[in-house]
This record gives structure tokens, C-alpha cells and sequence, in this order.
């Protein structure tokens, strides 16, 4: 297989350099900035948008460029490259977007995807809770249709990366407690911003703050921000989830700190080790290396699925569980070939990248389903192995509330009034 640039795919690439190259400045390099709050970021993105370079794949009645896969392929390669700073609306990009143009309102569509591609709004996805873990279906925030059409909102969700920051979510609410789990599901657009409200940032081990817990006390939403049709929230939500996984594993880049910079930084270190620490570092490093190439060439492949009109198919776990495993593992070389100075860097005002990836990671590994759901989704679609024994099929939500509160009736009440 030909893995060249076509004579169309070179002079895009040379365009792309060409307008980093214009803008090298303003776009500033990774590790500059004060993260996600800093309003350069949204600047940045808004930079990157007006010059063609944000929502290459988007129809341009979407807002975006009508260009294709292998186009914001070449983008994300020429970025990376450069070392400029990711997108501080990726997750609207990545997730919330495509939601919204798949099961959105033409309303809709006009009032926040443009805004949201420049980065004038940010997004978050709320839909992780405290009880429910990896099950999302088993999610208990409630959405109540009131006499006046609107809806009114309950619950709490958990892990919500960005929400602090965020004008926009999209919200998965239970909306019918008395069929399956599945089927009781509610999709909505929720502004961040509205009364009822309110966000609480989780400080991680890394340090950063970009996860949240998010509260709605009665929050009001009126129905033209659902989001397709009323009990279909899991289908809508599955849009969600398999843009999310294809984001994040499924275009042929690397996941947190790249290969290339492990490379060079073993190279910088390694004269330093002992000849056995030293054989020993090199096998790990190619090990990874050898997985990272399996990993960014399934990429290509589901890119060039992509372009014949192909659906995401389950590479895209492949290579999100794959790809936070690799990284992972580069992460941990890197540190451990820091030695003492692992210590003590951030602290004295010194490089931390490699324990900032270090420490990031396992949260990105459960973000777009654990490993253990991934390897379902594989096992399941790919593999055609038989799906796990599941006692609550087709049993209506309520009464699985009810086992799980050990048989209490004023308890799953409660929990689903």
C-alpha cells in the first residue's frame, strides 16, 4: 500500500504549512499559555478557523471546510508537527458537533455550530454519574416534561472535563423510568450558563482541574434544545460515543506525548544509563515504537474507510485502547529516564512534561469507555463473541432500581419519581 501524499493530498499539505508558517506567532507552541481558561485558546482556534484548518470534514452548511478525511488528517499531522497547541473546543468538535448536525434542529444547527467551530462557544458532554459508572444507560437524571412543553432537569453528573469552562453541553437524561434502560433516554442541548446550574471542579493527581462535577436543581429547558426524538437518547448518544472514540483513536496520531518526542529524548538521555539499563530502555522504546506505527496505520485505515462513505467501524476502539496502553508506556520510560530530576521539575519551575503526561493518561484511558467496554465492543462486533449475560434486558428501569436499593419500593421511587 502507497501511504504517499497524491499530488492533491502534497499541495494541501503545503498550504497548511504555509499558514502556520504565516501564523507561527500567534499560534504559540505546547506547553505556553494558562491551558483551557486562557482566552488566547479560543483566539487560537478562531485563528485556525477563519484561515480553513477547523472542521475540515464538516459540510459547509455545517459551517465548516467540505473538505475530506485525509485533508483534517494532513491538518492534524502539519499541527502536531509544528507543536501547536491542540484545540481548546475539541470535544465540541470531536463529540458535541457531530451530534448536533446528525440529530439537531436546522435552529439548532444555525445557532451554535458555527460558533461553536471557531471556538466563540465551548462544549462539554454530560454524561457520566456517580452510580452508574461504565453502564451509562443506568444514568438517574431526570427530565420532567412539565404542563407548559418545557422540561425541568435533576440529577448530577461527574467527570465532565472542561464544564468550568463551558458555554454549551449536551446533556443524556432518563426521561422514562418504566421501560428498559435503554429506551427511557433523552437527549437535550443545556446551556452552562443557566439558572440551577452549578459546576465544581475535581482537582486530579497531574494538578490540572479539568474535570468537573456538574449539579441540575430543577434547571429548565425548553424542548426545541432536545436533541432528536424523546426515549431515543441512546441512539443519539451512541453518535456521540462513536465520534468520540474516533477521536480519539482512530485517525492515525499519536495519544498524548508523541513517539517523536520519546524518541528524542531517549536519545538525549540514554549515553547517560548503564549498558544494561541501557538495552533494557531500548527494547522497551521500540516495543512501543513498533506498536505505536500498528496503531497510527489502523488509523489510516479507518481514515480511508472513511473517505469511500464508510461508517467509524470498531477500529476506532482498537485504537483508542491500544493507543492510551502505548502511551502509557512511553510515559513511564520517559519519567523513569529522568531519575531524581522526576521529582523535583515542576516544583523548581522546570520541563514536567513527562510527569504531566504521566500523570494525565489514566484518566484519558477511561474517557470514551473503559478498557474493559472496549474490549466488549471487540470481542463483541469484531470477534462475534456472545454478549455478556445481562440480568436487566428488556426489564423496565424502574424495577432494576429497585434490586439494586435492595428491594426498597420507596427507594426506586425516589430515585426515578
Amino acid at each position: 500500500m502507497d501511504f504517499d501524499d497524491t499530488p492533491e493530498e502534497a499541495s494541501w499539505r503545503s498550504t497548511v504549512r504555509s499558514i502556520i508558517a504565516d501564523n507561527r506567532e500567534a499560534l504559540g507552541r505546547r506547553g505556553a499559555g494558562r491551558g483551557y481558561d486562557d482566552p488566547a485558546a479560543r483566539d487560537r482556534q478562531a485563528l485556525l478557523y477563519d484561515n480553513g484548518l477547523v472542521g475540515v470534514t464538516w459540510s459547509k452548511e455545517a459551517g465548516g471546510q467540505g473538505g475530506t478525511p485525509m485533508q483534517q488528517a494532513i491538518v492534524d499531522q502539519e499541527l502536531s508537527r509544528a507543536e501547536v497547541p491542540g484545540l481548546v473546543n475539541l470535544i465540541g468538535i470531536g463529540m458535541c458537533g457531530p451530534t448536533v448536525i446528525a440529530h439537531g434542529s436546522e435552529s439548532q444547527k444555525e445557532r451554535y455550530l458555527k460558533r461553536l467551530l471557531r471556538a466563540d462557544d465551548l462544549w462539554c458532554q454530560l454524561f457520566s454519574e456517580p452510580g452508574s459508572g461504565s453502564d451509562l444507560a443506568a444514568l438517574r437524571t431526570k427530565a420532567v416534561r412539565t404542563d407548559d412543553g418545557t422540561w425541568r432537569i435533576s440529577g448530577q453528573k461527574v467527570w465532565t472535563t472542561l464544564a468550568h469552562v463551558s458555554d454549551y453541553g449536551i446533556l443524556l437524561t432518563r426521561t422514562d423510568p418504566d421501560v428498559a434502560k435503554h429506551r427511557g433516554l433523552t437527549m437535550f442541548v443545556v446551556d452552562m450558563k443557566a439558572p440551577g446550574v452549578s459546576v465544581r471542579s475535581l482537582r486530579q493527581m497531574s494538578g490540572g482541574s479539568d474535570f468537573n462535577e456538574v449539579f441540575f436543581d430543577d434547571v429548565e429547558i425548553s424542548d426545541d434544545e432536545r436533541l432528536g426524538e424523546v426515549g431515543n437518547g441512546w441512539g443519539v448518544a451512541l453518535t456521540t460515543l462513536m465520534s468520540e472514540r474516533m477521536s480519539l483513536g482512530g485517525g492515525g496520531t499519536d495519544i498524548g506525548v508523541g513517539v517523536g518526542a520519546v524518541a528524542d529524548h531517549v536519545a538525549a538521555r540514554i549515553a547517560d544509563l548503564p549498558d544494561d539499563r541501557a538495552a533494557v530502555t531500548r527494547q522497551q522504546f521500540g516495543r512501543a515504537y513498533a506498536e505505536s506505527l500498528a496503531i497510527r496505520y489502523t488509523g489510516y485505515r479507518q481514515l480511508s474507510a472513511i473517505s469511500r462513505g464508510e461508517m467509524p467501524g470498531p477500529e476506532a476502539s482498537a485504537g483508542k485502547l491500544a493507543g492510551t496502553r502505548v502511551a502509557r508506556d512511553l510515559a513511564d520510560l520517559s519519567v523513569r529516564l529522568l531519575d531524581s530530576d522526576a521529582v523535583f521539575a515542576r516544583d523548581s519551575g522546570g520541563d514536567s512534561t513527562w510527569q504531566d503526561s504521566q500523570a494525565s493518561l489514566p484518566g484519558l484511558a477511561i474517557a470514551g469507555g473503559t478498557n474493559e467496554v472496549l474490549r466488549n465492543v471487540i470481542g463483541e462486533r469484531v470477534l462475534g463473541l456472545p454478549a455478556e449475560p445481562r440480568a436487566d434486558k428488556n426489564v423496565p428501569f424502574r424495577e432494576t432500581i429497585a434490586v439494586a436499593t435492595g428491594g426498597s419500593e420507596s427507594a426506586a421511587k425516589e430515585a426515578t419519581a
